[in-house]
């Protein structure tokens, strides 16, 4: 589950960066004409995979140091005690509506 959830946000802020995205030249323009097109595609994509692990290494990186799992944790086990508060509020309230002294 907490792998679904790292990953489904990943890819949420990959795709919002993925907009601004802009890949730099690095190969002058004569030796793009020496370079035949599959060498051309294959150097493309190996930009964008390494620009794309690179983002979202450094998501994974800033979602690590926000402790997102103590947060839940420490959540749920405080709502876990304010609701078994009321549930006995309300046991006590449902028993005395019927038992009445």
């Amino acid at each position: 589950m907490n792998k679904l959830l790292v990953i489904t946000v990943l890819a949420a802020l990959l795709a919002i960066n993925v907009e601004g995205f802009r890949v730099p030249r690095q190969v002058a323009e004569e030796e793009e004409q020496q370079q035949g097109t599959l060498t051309k595609m294959t150097n493309a994509f190996r930009s964008y995979y390494e620009n794309a692990v690179n983002t979202a290494s450094g998501y994974l990186d800033s979602v690590k140091g926000m402790k997102l799992e103590e947060k839940a944790k420490n959540f749920y086990e405080e709502t876990t005690k304010v609701m078994s508060t009321y549930t006995g509020i309300v046991h006590d309230q449902i028993y005395h509506i019927f038992y009445q002294q």
